[in-house]
């Protein structure tokens, strides 16, 4: 922060200034207190002065701060915590008073003076201010605790522990960004009833009360040396009206029946600032739920709103209409454009439960929620318009937030700010509040949010299916054709129990919302699949005010959804089934989903680190809500086109395995919990995916191919937990979890169907094998379909070292010489008996996976030429993606350049269109034309012309 000398001052601030220096000088010597006003010191000095009058008072009433030692506190970057020793409080109350005004006012003053010098950032000042009141605080409590402790013993509870009072610090010192001269806002609480231990023992009820009523008057009450702080106790539950001091019970009773919207917005900054900070933790654990609600909360914005309402009609009435914290761009502003984001998704997401404003910003920004431009020019605003509050505020210590109209004080601010007059400053304010005030407006009221009007035509629409006297006619009059579904399901819909138990405020959000889907339902491809999709939609949430606030509100929000339900009934049915992907729908990160397999594993870790419960259920949970949400932006961005289908289905095949990781974590980190772990590093247990995860090729709802093997060394080594298991158990155990927690139905839906029936002797074979047995029927009894199928496994989970043995047991396999003709013979007759068995082809659809020159023609004809060659070119093992085997195929010289060619397009076409039936809920065969047929013919043509008989 650079500092500019006075130099540009008028004549009668620097008449002032020259003055009170003068006077300071005189003052000192006095006092006989040694004033070494060189000219640096002399300059900060005046600088001071020029700033702030409570500078000079607390100066002229304490001269001695101008003394050498007193300069060398004011210098210190250290904040009032490094010298609380200093703040003695004598046994006599208006001796303690009067100790902690001074040792208020003499902080104070250095917090001016580092900050009119450059000597500290914003930040700094605001951390430094917060932390000088928690040591008044601290020190006044401990008094109080003194007193009422030498009256009447100590608080204990009914079973003799001794209780504490917990103060809780809301608003600004919560989120230790404090103003200079900022009222305190605090709630007083303590753990559980019961009575003091003295001979005089008082209820813990009364006996909180008046400590905390001994606290607030030796803080508050004014006396010959002013107040020590201001504080304002009014956020307590029932306010004014409520008691000074709750037990925890009474608060959290309170908060679950009673908790308003704008007490939820007030408890986001909470924290303990004094008294018993290890009972605090519980305590604000408790109510956690109250603020952030698990699911994201877009009931928000009505308690936003509403404190809005009444902020606007405050500063009409008072006509604060240039108050740097309530006026329109102010802070107020800022806060609840960052705090609307954390009460939204703060339940789903614990990094955003930030205290500080600055803080919260910079978490908003990290996790997508708020653009980076906008972030900055927030920020911006924030700190200009908090500089700019705190000086108004050190010019007379005066709880104001309203700029000066006399064009002396105005004079000071500008110069004191480094702005050469008035007017710069003012400009500067100006454009930073018409940027904040822009930002709000679109974030309290997006265009046809909440607060617009709905389509007339669509009201009566509702109001008919409402009044029962909707029909067909009138629907398709109204562009939905055919009409009969449409009609029915609007009439059933308002006779829907879920509609009927709502409540009259729910009913009346519905009521505003319905009009609104008829009319982006309308402008889809498909307006009557998407209305009887919608109406689904409605009947499952219409008891979760959050997802119908969320429609209301969001426009962008119901246009899309409205465009996904009409084009994709996948991703239609995976909504209706799990609402919270609605989130997923209107989510402004959407363009900047995880799509590489680094990205998806690092976001699936964050997710489960920042889990407030470590229990399997709630953690498995998790990972089906984060599985369900990757899988379903994924299918937006290929329903959108803005992926490929190859792409789409490695990242799929990348999501899995993330997945499949995260549970055998989860599950071995259980089985080490009851039975402990086996000797050795590592776990000894791997996890390999064959198939279409093997081969990084899944669709949006295939299952999973696995097939488990562990370390045979340690099959008869036990375990050292308190309930031991011999390895082989061990092992078995930890397969059955996996497997279990993989296909359970949860709330949150299940993860994947597992087929374990490639595992070494199929069905009959054990559930999980050791690495020795695997690598004996690989060697001596596998047949060539299953080295086929061992061509496209990769270990996806487990133990890195057993998995490098098993890609090496892998590679040793299908690297053994074999002689070519009979491999293609042996692969083109499993080929033609597949085909015989599955393909659902006919003369006028094609089947895309098993139909003639469709997927499973290329991946035989790659398969077939992998193993007839690996043992020349052993590049050809590298890899398991269709894709990248197709390259290594015409490395090799296997394939000519066409050949490759041929099958990269027609893999990648029928991989597309076979996502695409997916995304319609249909099979995957597909309409035979022009395009497809040639394509087929093409590949069939290849396929034979490399010497297979498919």
């Amino acid at each position: 922060m650079a500092v500019t000398s006075i130099v540009t001052e008028s004549s009668a601030l620097r008449a002032l200034i020259d003055d009170r220096y003068a006077q300071l000088v005189a003052r000192c010597r006095a006092a006989g207190v040694p004033l070494h006003d060189d000219a640096g010191v002399a300059e900060r000095i005046r600088r001071t002065l020029l700033a702030s009058d409570f500078a000079f008072e607390t100066w002229r009433n304490q001269p001695q701060l101008l003394a050498p030692q007193g300069l060398e506190r004011l210098r210190s970057g250290s904040d009032a915590a490094a010298r609380i020793d200093a703040l003695k409080l004598d046994a006599d109350e208006a001796a303690s008073m009067a100790a902690l005004r001074r040792f208020r006012h003499a902080e104070a003053l250095r917090l001016v003076f580092r900050d009119v010098n450059g000597l500290d950032e914003l930040p700094e000042i605001l951390s430094a201010t917060s932390v000088l009141y928690e040591v008044l605080l601290g020190s006044a409590l401990e008094w109080s605790e003194h007193m009422l402790a030498t009256r009447y013993g100590h608080a204990r509870a009914a079973d003799g522990t001794l209780q504490r009072l917990v103060v809780i610090g809301f608003g600004k010192l919560g989120g230790s960004e404090l103003n200079f001269s900022s009222d305190i806002d605090l709630v007083l609480a303590y753990p559980h009833g019961g009575e003091s231990d003295g001979a005089r023992a008082l209820d813990n009820s009364e006996y909180f009360v008046r400590m905390g009523r001994q606290l607030v008057r030796l803080l508050h009450e004014p006396t010959n040396d002013g107040i020590c702080a201001r504080v304002d106790l009014r956020l307590r539950p029932f306010g004014s009206a409520g008691r000074l001091a709750l037990p925890f019970s009474a608060m959290e009773q309170y908060y679950q029946r009673e908790g308003r919207d704008w007490e939820r917005y007030a408890w986001i900054k909470a924290r303990t600032v004094a008294g018993d900070h290890s009972a605090g933790k519980p305590l604000q654990e408790m109510l956690r739920p109250f603020v952030y609600r698990k699911y994201l909360d877009y009931t928000a914005f009505a308690g936003l709103r509403e404190m809005k309402a009444l902020i606007d009609a405050e500063v009409a009435r008072k006509d604060l209409a240039d108050n740097l914290k309530l006026g329109p761009g102010g802070i107020r502003e800022i806060e609840f454009i960052v705090q609307l984001v954390q009460l939204i998704r703060g339940g789903r997401e614990p990094a955003l439960r930030v205290r500080g404003l600055l803080p919260a910003l910079t978490a908003c920004q990290a996790r997508g929620h708020i653009p980076a431009a906008r972030a900055r020019a927030l920020r911006e605003a924030y700190v200009f318009l908090r500089r700019l509050e705190n000086r108004v505020q050190m010019l007379r210590d005066a709880q104001t937030h309203d700029l000066p109209g006399d064009a002396l004080t105005r004079e000071r601010l500008a110069l004191g700010l480094d702005y050469p007059a008035w007017e710069p400053l003012a400009e500067e304010l100006a454009r930073h509040r018409e940027i904040v005030a822009t930002e709000f407006a679109a974030v309290l009221m997006p265009e046809g949010g909440a607060k617009a009007s709905v389509p007339a035509g669509d009201a009566i629409l509702w109001k008919r299916a409402c009044d029962e006297s909707l029909d067909a006619g009138v629907l398709e009059s109204s562009g939905f054709m055919p009409g009969a579904d449409a009609a029915e399901a609007l009439l059933k819909l308002p006779q829907a129990p879920q509609l009927r138990a709502m409540s009259a405020r729910a009913r009346a959000q519905l009521d505003h919302l319905m009009p609104q889907l008829l009319a982006v339902a309308r402008g889809t491809s498909a307006p009557v699949a998407c209305l009887l999709r919608l109406c689904r939609l409605v009947q499952t949430v219409a008891r979760r005010p959050s997802y119908l606030a969320l429609l209301e509100e969001q426009p962008a929000a119901r246009k899309r959804l409205a465009q996904l339900f009409a084009d994709s009934a996948f991703l239609a049915e995976r909504v209706i089934a799990q609402p919270l992907l609605l989130d997923d729908v209107l989510d402004p990160r959407i363009d900047q989903l995880p799509l590489k397999r680094a990205d998806i594993s690092a976001e699936i870790a964050h997710v489960l680190a920042t889990l407030d419960e470590r229990e399997a259920e709630a953690e498995l949970e998790r990972i089906n809500e984060f599985k369900s949400s990757i899988a379903f932006r994924l299918g937006l961005a290929f329903n959108d086109g803005r992926a490929d289908a190859v792409a789409t289905a490695r990242r799929l095949a990348a999501l899995a395995e993330a997945v499949v990781n995260a549970v055998a974590a989860l599950a071995e980190r259980e089985i080490a919990a009851q039975h402990g772990r086996l000797p050795g590093e590592g776990s000894g247990f791997s996890i390999l995916g064959y198939g279409s995860l093997g081969g990084e090729e899944l669709g949006f709802a295939s299952d999973l191919d696995l097939v488990f093997v562990f370390d045979g060394q340690r099959a008869q080594l036990m375990s050292d937990g308190a309930r031991p298991l011999e390895g082989s158990r061990w092992y078995q155990r930890l397969t059955q979890r996996v497997m279990n927690w993989l296909t359970v139905l949860t709330r949150a839906g299940r993860l994947y169907e597992v087929d374990t029936r490639l595992r070494p002797d199929g069905s009959k074979g054990l559930l999980i094998g050791s690495l020795e047995a695997f690598v004996a029927y690989q060697e001596s009894r596998a047949w060539t379909w299953e080295h086929q199928a061992l061509l496209r496994a990769r270990p996806v989970a487990g133990d890195t070292v057993l998995n490098a043995e098993l890609a090496d047991v892998r590679r040793r396999t299908l690297a053994v010489p074999r002689e070519r003709a009979a491999v293609l013979a042996e692969v083109s007759n499993m080929r033609q008996r597949w085909r015989a068995e599955r393909d659902r082809s006919s003369a006028s659809l094609l089947d895309l996976k098993q139909g003639r020159g469709a997927l499973l023609d290329i991946e035989f004809a790659l398969q077939g030429l992998v193993l007839a060659h690996a043992a020349n070119s052993p590049a050809l093992l590298s890899m398991t993606v269709n894709a990248g085997l197709i390259e290594a195929c015409r490395d090799a010289g296997l394939l000519d350049s066409a050949q490759a060619t041929c099958f990269v397009r027609a893999h990648a076409e029928l991989l597309r269109r076979a996502l695409l039936c997916t995304l319609d809920l249909r099979s995957r065969i597909a309409p035979r034309d022009a395009t497809l047929e040639a394509l087929c013919g093409e590949v069939s043509v290849i396929t034979h012309a490399l010497g297979f008989a498919f």
